[in-house]
This record gives structure tokens, C-alpha cells and sequence, in this order.
């Protein structure tokens, strides 16, 4: 058996009580690897291993290019390390095994490559004053940053918040979430590896409420905590927070709408709409799980969207070739299989899909449920859209505004006019015209309403992983 320590100072450690826990693999549903179980003790020791680093040693006091080059060569790694940690977050949590090879290894390299440019490239004001002052401004590093990362995408996430966070100065300690304790060992491993100096990067396993993960977003001795999952726990950490007057950065739930107009493209927006629900079992923040379609289109998209998701290839995420693998833990699937139970009694009805062996959830389509049923409302996080028909562009963009969630929304339409219109009336922090999940890292990402607090993404992320900061300077005047 395998067995996953904490690395913190540059030293892989057990638990000081010795306590473990064990990581299951969904698709076997067995214990694959044993995992050290952090504690409040065990959270102090990383985050002052951190605070050290940052105080003492010479990470933060690195030049941009000589703190890149490391970086850069931790990406290198990353690619040269691909399948090892493919099948890390594949056995961790089911994601196909294509998925994790083309897309998130990939992208976990591009996003560690992308912010050591980025913190090296950007620029501060210059601001001259008409009173004979000179004022100018500065990022320096914010300090010890607690990044709390989410099971769905384990290593492309602990990449989004520890590369901007270590490319401008700060020293981490890294929670990945329970179920995925696996490529954030690998990942740490391999920092070391690259030159990062010890105590820079942490790795703490551990749970959340009373456990490591509380430990971190209470400890005075944190600057930031960003942090990735579900809304009320967004709100926990953000209370916790609130009390050492710690800034917080949080992407937390999502209830994407997708508008598919009658002069759309059918082929594309049938393409994308799987895409924007199906991938990763559904198990994605942005998924389009509110599928709303235009009366004039409405029968023949339904017909077609329901063959495409029939045509996905289910079975076992190790396999080349699956597209739909179980979900995370058995605890998802439950919960997944609560708002199947649910969906007939609030009057919805399944077109296809409901079933599946083991952890897994077949993709599901649902269709006449009630604006007010939980399949139309809450964030499932699973394989399971509902389609609903509307008339006109106004019904169409109420309907997507009509949720406590903002993260993400969809258009598709060959109006370019209704696309301005639409998308600017549209709530939510991204939104897609006629494609989805494609991203520019300069741009700002996060949501509103539950979906969370904050924005990270090129200067997005420099604001928040910095102590930006303006000096004035007097111009002596000319005494000759």
C-alpha cells in the first residue's frame, strides 16, 4: 500500500499523532494508498515552516526572472512527469485517463509556465505629480497563503492558485481536498526537484471542519487563503477568515445557464452543450446544467442532444477511450442519486440516462421540470441537465438570472447584436459565445452570489497575492 505524507520544510513527514486515512479508488471503490491525516499540530508546523521561508529565506527576495527560471523548470517536470500524475488524479478520482493526459496535466504546465511570465512581464504606474512629487507603485508579496483546492480537477486547480501565489513572492501551504491527496504530494516532489528552496511550498492531508483544513483559515499567522469548493463552506472559511482580517479569495458553486437561440448552429451548440455538462461526469463548477433552448429549435435539439449523450462511452476512467468515468467518493454518488430519486415526484421527467454501475452516473437528461424543482435550482455537481424551452430573448435571459449562483452562462447564437445584448445582461463572471471552458489566463475569473468572492487571472491574481503598494517621492528642486 501506498502511503501519502504531508512534505512540509522540504521533508516528507508523518502526522505528529501518527494518524492516517485512506484514499479510495472510485472506480474499484478500494483503498489504494494510506494518506497522512493532518491535525491542528500538523497545520501550525506547515504554516510556521512557511511563515519561516518567507520571513528568513530567499524566495521572496528572488529577482522575477531568477524565482521564473525555477518555475519554469518545475513545468518542465510537470510535462516530463505527465503520466505519473495523469494516473495519480485519474485513480484518485475517476477522471478519465484521456482527460487527465491531454487536458489537466497539460494545463497545469501552461498555468505554472504562464504566471512566472506574467509576474516577470507586468508593470506598476508611474505617476508623475504637478507638486514636485514622483509616485510609483510596487507589488510586494502578500506573505503565507493557505490554498485550499477542490477534488474535481486535483492538480490543474493546486496549480491556478500556488503558481501566481509563488511567482510573486509568497510561501504556500497547499491543502489539496481529502479525496484527492495524490499529484499534490507528486507536485511538491517535484518543486523541490526544480530548485524551489524548503518551507516555500507545504502540503498538509487533512480534512476540513475540526480538522487541517480549519487549522489553516483560523491560524493568525496566514495572509491569504484562497480556496476552491462548495458555498457553504465558502462561507465558513470566510467567517474564519473575517476575524484575523484575512483576505480571501473564494470560487465556490455554480449553476450554469447555456441559451441555445433558434438561429444558432446547431451542429456546434449541441457539441459544446455536451461538452459544457458531460465532461469530468459533470463534476465541474462551470457545468451547463440549465440548458434553456428556443421554441423554434427546441424538438430537434432535444432529439439530437439526448443521441449525443447516449453515444458517450461510459466504463472505466483507466481505459483510453472512456468519456464518462464514477463520480469522486461514495458520498457524491449519494448525493447525485438523492436528486435522481427526487426528479419524477417534482414533476420532471428523464429522457435518458438515471442508471449506472457502481459510482457511476450515467449522463441523464431531463426535461418538463418546474422552474422551482431542486434539478433546476441546485448545483448538483453530477452528470444531470434539464432542458427547458422558452419564446423569447427577455424569457431566455430571466431565466438564466433566475438562481443564487453566477459563475458562468452560454450563448449560442449567429446574431451577433443578441450575442452583445444577451451576454451583457447575462449575471454571471464569464460568459461563453458559441464555445465553452476556453480561457484566457489574463482575464478575471470568479463569480457572484454564491459562486464567491473575488477574481483571480493575470493582474487579478497579482492584486490579491500582493501588498500593492504606492511611493511618493519629493523631486529636489534645482538649487544651482
Amino acid at each position: 500500500m501506498v502511503f501519502i505524507p504531508h512534505l512540509v520544510d522540504g521533508e516528507e513527514v508523518s502526522s505528529l499523532d501518527g494518524a492516517t486515512f485512506p484514499s479510495i479508488d472510485p472506480a474499484t471503490r478500494e483503498e489504494h494508498a494510506t494518506v497522512a491525516l493532518g491535525s491542528a499540530a500538523d497545520a501550525d508546523r506547515a504554516v510556521a515552516s512557511a511563515r519561516r521561508a518567507f520571513d528568513e529565506g530567499p524566495w521572496p527576495r528572488m529577482g522575477f526572472a531568477e524565482r521564473g527560471a525555477i518555475l519554469h523548470r518545475l513545468a518542465d517536470l510537470v510535462t516530463e512527469h505527465l503520466d505519473e500524475l495523469a494516473l495519480a488524479d485519474t485513480t484518485d478520482m475517476g477522471k478519465p485517463i484521456d482527460d487527465s493526459r491531454s487536458k489537466d496535466v497539460p494545463r497545469t504546465a501552461q498555468n505554472i509556465r504562464f504566471f512566472a511570465d506574467h509576474a516577470r512581464l507586468a508593470h506598476g504606474d508611474a505617476l508623475p505629480m504637478d507638486t514636485g512629487h514622483h509616485a510609483y507603485s510596487r507589488f510586494p508579496p502578500a506573505g503565507v497563503v493557505a490554498a485550499i483546492a477542490p477534488w474535481n480537477f486535483p492538480l490543474m486547480l493546486e496549480s491556478w492558485k500556488i503558481a501566481p501565489a509563488l511567482a510573486w513572492g509568497n510561501t504556500v501551504v497547499l491543502k489539496p481536498a481529502e479525496d484527492t491527496p495524490c499529484s499534490a504530494t507528486i507536485l511538491a516532489r517535484l518543486a523541490l526537484e526544480a530548485g524551489m528552496p524548503p518551507g516555500v511550498l507545504n502540503v498538509l492531508h487533512g480534512y476540513g471542519p475540526d480538522s487541517a483544513g480549519a487549522a489553516l483559515t483560523t491560524n493568525p499567522r496566514v495572509d491569504r487563503i484562497t480556496f476552491t469548493g462548495e458555498s457553504n463552506t465558502g462561507r465558513v472559511i470566510s467567517e474564519a477568515a473575517a476575524r484575523n482580517l484575512v483576505p480571501v479569495s473564494l470560487e465556490l458553486g455554480g449553476k450554469g445557464a447555456n441559451l441555445v437561440f433558434d438561429d444558432a448552429e446547431l451542429n456546434g451548440a449541441v457539441d459544446w452543450s455536451i461538452k459544457a455538462i458531460f465532461t469530468n461526469a459533470g463534476q465541474v463548477c462551470l457545468a451547463g446544467s440549465r440548458l434553456y433552448v428556443q421554441r423554434g429549435v427546441y424538438d430537434e435539439f432535444v432529439e439530437r442532444f439526448a443521441a449525443a449523450a447516449q453515444a458517450l462511452v461510459v466504463g472505466d476512467p483507466k481505459q483510453s477511450g472512456t468519456q464518462i468515468g464514477p463520480l469522486a467518493s461514495e458520498t457524491h454518488f449519494r448525493k447525485v442519486g438523492s436528486f435522481l430519486d427526487g426528479i419524477e415526484q417534482h414533476g420532471g421527467k428523464i429522457l435518458t440516462g438515471g442508471g449506472g454501475e457502481g459510482w457511476t452516473v450515467e449522463p441523464t437528461v431531463v426535461v418538463d421540470a418546474p422552474p422551482d424543482a431542486p434539478v433546476q435550482r441546485d448545483e448538483i455537481f453530477g452528470p444531470v441537465v434539464s432542458i427547458t424551452p422558452f419564446d423569447t430573448e427577455a424569457e431566455a435571459v430571466h431565466l438564466a438570472n433566475d438562481t443564487r449562483y453566477g459563475l458562468n452562462a452560454m450563448v449560442f447564437t449567429e446574431n451577433l447584436s443578441r450575442a452583445h445584448r444577451a451576454g451583457a445582461a447575462l449575471r454571471a463572471g464569464t460568459v461563453w459565445v458559441n464555445c465553452f471552458f476556453v480561457r484566457d489566463l489574463r482575464a478575471p475569473f470568479g463569480g457572484m452570489g454564491d459562486s464567491g468572492v473575488g477574481r483571480e487571472g493575470g493582474d487579478y491574481s497579482r492584486e490579491f497575492f500582493t501588498e500593492p503598494q504606492a511611493v511618493v517621492m519629493a523631486i529636489r528642486p534645482d538649487r544651482a
